[in-house]
């Protein structure tokens, strides 16, 4: 295959030690949609799957080095970020992919972990709102990141369309409010553009087994739009990807183990 040829995709993100999440499964999740993963590390998390005890963010300036090595030598398609905890990291964040000129953003507005340890400093949420945002092709965010960036309570079907707005109006080009805390038992996710509002249907997966959700659908995203797929269908994509992930999810550790990007290999054993 010609270099050219080759999607390519980068991660801006945090290292989950335990690999169920940050761009330990967004890696996972490119390879598996035959998309060149590369990475910008920007924090190194303590983590396996029952928390996270320990987090060391990298200094901004080697955050935004690494994605100008990587966007001025291999070049990108499509990139996502997820955890961004500071914001000193943010901004240089933001600097560097207007500089390089990144296509098909991809934002995960990572607040915390599965176990709701904080991976967003409080004083950082502004700058992500302000900085992130209006660069996003798309925001996907949860209920609860959703009301951390709209900045009131995001617990059902009528606030997710109201949040959606809230986030077009920051800047966004799309958003994803994911529905996967819904009180009435459904998975649905609500896609917004300005143009038209759609609901993506999937079932709920019951299974306690659910680490590294948003970092999969993410990523996922951002590698269909590598491909050349356009934005809606990116995104179901992403969805089916992500539901067959949790459908497959691993009973490994002692806490909350992690979905399977790798489930597609599951499918072609004998």
């Amino acid at each position: 295959m010609r270099a050219e040829d080759v999607p390519r995709a980068l991660t801006i993100a945090g290292s989950d030690s335990g690999g169920g999440a940050g761009i330990q499964a967004d890696l996972k999740t490119f390879a598996m949609l035959g998309v060149w993963g590369t990475t910008a590390v920007t924090s190194i998390t303590v983590q396996n799957t029952e928390g996270v005890t320990g987090v060391s963010d990298v200094p901004a300036e080697i955050v935004a080095a690494q994605i100008g090595a990587v966007a001025g030598d291999i070049g990108l398609d499509a990139a996502k970020t997820g955890m961004l905890s500071t914001t000193e990291i943010i901004e240089a964040v933001a600097d560097a992919v207007e500089e390089t000129g990144i296509p098909n953003l991809v934002v995960d507005p990572v607040f915390v972990s599965k176990h709701g340890d904080p991976l967003l400093r409080e004083d950082a949420v502004e700058s992500l709102k302000k900085w992130i945002v209006p660069l996003a092709t798309l925001v996907t965010p949860n209920l609860h990141e959703a009301s951390g960036l709209v900045g009131f309570d995001v617990a059902s079907r009528g606030d997710m369309e109201e949040a959606a707005r809230a986030i077009l109006g920051l800047g966004a080009r799309a958003v994803l409010v994911k529905g996967g805390h819904l009180r009435d038992g459904s998975a649905d996710d609500l896609f917004a553009d300005g143009d038209r509002v759609e609901w993506i249907h999937r079932e709920r997966i019951d299974t306690p087994h659910t680490h590294g959700t948003g970092c999969v659908l993410s990523a996922a995203i951002a590698a269909h739009l590598a491909r050349g797929d356009r934005l809606d269908a990116a995104v179901r994509k992403g969805k089916e990807f992500v539901t067959e992930a949790i459908r497959h999810g691993l009973a490994i550790g002692r806490g909350i183990g992690p979905v399977n990007p790798g489930w597609t290999l599951l499918q072609e054993r004998p």
